[in-house]
């Protein structure tokens, strides 16, 4: 258990690529599973003996506060550390170095979910000597990602850019274990970025950067249609988490929730509090955040439908996020990856919404 090791989990970002979702929260408190995201991440950082926790916040900074507290009725002592003007992943390390006890430190990208063992990673890093040790992912396609290929020793050798071509499938995962003495060394007051600055200049230095490589569980919660994958993962037990309220299964529907017994909801969805589906819908891989509505034979597939929203009957929609208290019309059809900001109101009458070209 790591109980000599404190967690730094960066929560800064503004989540741009998750609008109109993240104009009223940060991604990692998005609603996922019926729990913020974040509270996933912690609920695994405490399952691994960590009990100290600093979340670098800015954007909507006080929402984490607000929700999390001081972390006690998690089984954590949280610390929130605010970014006054962002800066960067590696920027955003030394911000809340003051603020850190232990000699290694397990640093958290906070829009990643995983499943890889934290203790095996501390383990990687102690028994190499590292001064920085990197989790790194095994991932069938790598071209979409930077590569980080390791020698026979697990020593990572570079960290390359994205390429048609790439030498190895390890792809950077986002959690780190840091020596306390590296962190000290980023500079202080600037944006600094860890993947194009401090890495490369570990290994140009003579520092011994380890690579810890698994095919746990991994993915990116950056884009709609991953935050939707990730959650219904997370409802079905195939993403591990301890912060799941509710048993794993088809669905997972929160108190207040009301199913018609004739309406079809699968595929790891999640129905929030006071959401009403009504006779014939059909709900597949979906979110729906508390208070929405689907009205009857109305079909929402790998979605996200904003709180209070409503989808009309025979109304569709694939791929699509509806901002809060939006209303879809009857049989209008969203289509590959369209977005409907909050309160607007698309009328009746079969229309189809598509970015397709």
């Amino acid at each position: 258990m790591l109980h000599d090791v404190e967690a730094v989990v960066l929560v800064g970002g503004k989540g741009t690529r998750l609008r109109p979702l993240t104009l009223s929260a940060p991604k990692p408190m998005l609603p996922t599973a019926g729990v913020p995201f974040l509270a996933h991440l912690l609920s695994r950082i405490r399952s691994a003996g960590v009990r100290r926790v600093v979340l670098g916040t800015s954007y909507l900074a006080e929402t984490f506060a607000d929700h999390f507290g001081d972390g006690a009725a998690l089984g954590l002592e949280i610390e929130y550390v605010v970014e006054d003007e962002p800066l960067g992943t590696g920027g955003g390390i030394r911000n809340v170095a003051k603020h850190l006890t232990t000699d290694d430190v397990l640093v958290f990208n906070g829009d990643v979910l995983a499943g890889t063992d934290l203790t095996a990673i501390v383990g990687t890093h102690r028994q190499t000597g590292a001064d920085v040790t990197l989790h790194l992912v095994r991932v069938a396609d790598p071209r979409a990602y930077g590569c980080v290929p390791t020698d026979e020793t697990g020593a990572v050798q570079a960290f390359l850019e994205k390429t048609n071509n790439p030498p190895t499938d390890q792809i950077n995962a986002g959690c780190y274990v840091f020596r306390r003495s590296v962190i000290d060394s980023i500079p202080e007051g600037r944006p600094v970025s860890v993947e194009r600055e401090t890495f490369p200049g570990l290994l140009a230095s003579g520092a011994r950067v380890s690579g810890h490589v698994d095919d746990a569980y991994w993915r990116d919660m950056g884009t709609p249609l991953d935050l939707v994958i990730g959650s219904a993962d997370l409802v079905r037990g195939i993403a591990p988490s301890a912060a799941l309220p509710g048993p794993t299964g088809e669905y997972l529907a929160l108190d207040g929730a009301e199913i018609d017994p004739s309406a079809e909801v699968r595929g790891g969805s999640t129905v929030g509090r006071g959401v009403k589906i009504g006779p014939g819908a059909r709900v597949e891989g979906s979110m729906l955040f508390d208070g929405a509505e689907v009205a009857e034979g109305a079909v929402v597939r790998k979605s996200v439908v904003g709180a209070g929203a409503r989808i009309e009957q025979g109304a569709v929609l694939n791929d699509t996020v509806v901002g809060d208290r939006a209303v879809i019309g009857e049989r209008c059809e969203l289509l590959a990856g369209v977005r409907i900001w909050p309160d607007v109101v698309l009328p009746a009458g079969g229309v189809r919404f598509s970015t397709d070209a």
